[in-house]
């Protein structure tokens, strides 16, 4: 019964938030997957299904992340056995990237299909050149790589059916490497396949369709698998399932296990709605306990020094500007010892508008627009109706041309007096 472990998107290098520990998050889950997944696991073979690095240039410090995590594969006799993603592809025109030197140093085998003529031509892998579209492994398994195709992928599909039918006859398990999305997993996804366009496959004998590229875990109808990413690559990722596939064939059946139990960095997300009603000081004050409250509830653990997001959305009765959010990020920071702390601000000042009589005067529009945004104020809403009355006596002011002293005395005592 052939084991293998099923991997995709590792993006190793990962930068987005110029935090070098959390670059290194992204080494340290593949290495603890690699290790108990594979090493431990006695698997016979490790897949890697595209975008192993997140960029296509590379710091050597990540290229030994990588060089180390396989080879603990290569001391355990465990061919690990890749494809190109669109983040680690080679452009137009280029011969080698990293990933062709990591198979040129025989520390994964990389399959690539040759296009010759407009037609996809699958040769076996040479361990001379170390090269080749497809590998017969001797636990009876054949795996055909892949390229990234982009948009043309729907187009290139009937092309590898032809190709893998072409082949010589195989007993044993097929399992295909494709670097692309199923339609209907995730929102906002442009470009991803429908199932019907992966049928000719199935057709042309494959038994286990490996995908990658979309960082939720999924399955379709017994043969088509995909694990998600390692580690969440942006605050929304953590919401979906995702981790490595551990699978088994058996009989012509196939057991995967979404495999989630490895390191990965602590991500929380929290939320504070607002009501309109409090003052700047009033949504520090909320902000806090609303941190506090998931530490309590054991939501939070900040020894885990967790990736945490907080959002504020909904309505303040003040100039969103008067928060000043970035001291407000830092002492929630220290208070989680968060090792990114992502403060998201999407409010709304409250806003009036008091319907107006089609024959109201200027007198009256102009008193009706300061009560409007008087009202939209918490530190001035119960002065309103007076203060409109003292703004329309300031304008009148400061067409008499009085001076800027005396323009100042009448706002600071409009100000000060008592209600």
């Amino acid at each position: 019964m052939p084991r293998f472990l099923h991997l995709a998107d590792i993006h190793l290098g990962f930068d987005h938030y110029d935090n070098r520990d959390r670059t290194k998050d992204f080494y340290l889950a593949l290495r603890d997957v690699v290790q108990k997944y594979a090493v431990e696991a006695q698997v016979d073979f490790v897949i890697i299904v595209g975008d192993l690095f997140e960029h296509r240039t590379i710091q050597p410090a990540i290229l030994n992340q990588a060089k180390d995590c396989l080879l603990l594969l290569k001391e355990a006799g465990i061919p690990a056995i890749a494809i190109e993603g669109n983040h680690d592809n080679r452009p137009f025109g280029t011969v080698t990237n990293w990933l062709k030197y990591l198979a040129d140093d025989e520390l994964l085998i990389l399959l690539e299909p040759e296009a010759i003529d407009g037609q996809i031509v699958y040769e076996p892998w040479d361990p001379e050149s170390l090269m080749g579209g497809y590998i017969d492994l001797p636990c009876g398994v054949r795996i055909l790589g892949s390229q990234w195709y982009g948009s043309a992928a729907p187009k290139m599909i009937p092309l590898l059916a032809e190709a893998i039918q072409s082949l010589p006859p195989h007993s044993g398990n097929t399992i295909m490497l494709l670097h692309h999305g199923l339609e209907g997993q995730i929102a906002r996804y442009q470009g991803a396949l429908r199932y019907n366009d992966l049928l000719p496959l199935q057709q042309a004998g494959v038994q286990y369709l490996a995908l990658g590229h979309i960082h939720k875990s999924y399955c379709e109808e017994g043969w088509v698998f995909n694990p998600g990413s390692l580690e969440a690559n942006n605050i929304e990722e953590v919401n979906y399932q995702r981790g490595a596939f551990l699978v088994t064939l058996a009989d012509g059946n196939i057991q995967a296990e979404l495999k989630t139990d490895y390191y990965q960095r602590s991500i929380v997300r929290l939320k504070l709605k607002t009501t309109g009603q409090e003052t700047p000081e009033d949504l520090e004050t909320k902000a806090m306990q609303t941190l506090q409250t998931a530490i309590q509830a054991k939501k939070l653990d900040p020894h885990q020094q967790p990736i945490v997001e907080l959002r504020i959305e909904g309505t303040v009765g003040f100039d969103r500007l008067d928060l000043d959010i970035r001291p407000l990020q830092k002492q929630l920071q220290d208070a989680s010892q968060a090792l990114i702390f992502l403060l998201r601000y999407n409010v709304d000042s409250t806003t009036y508008e008091t319907p107006l009589a089609e024959d109201a005067n200027r007198m009256q529009v102009e008193q009706e627009v300061f009560m409007d945004l008087l009202s939209a104020h918490n530190h001035y809403k119960n002065r309103a109706s007076e203060l409109a009355h003292g703004l329309i006596e300031l304008k009148d002011l400061q067409l008499q041309d009085r001076s800027e002293p005396e323009l100042y005395e009448y706002i600071q005592n409009l100000l000060t007096q008592e209600t």
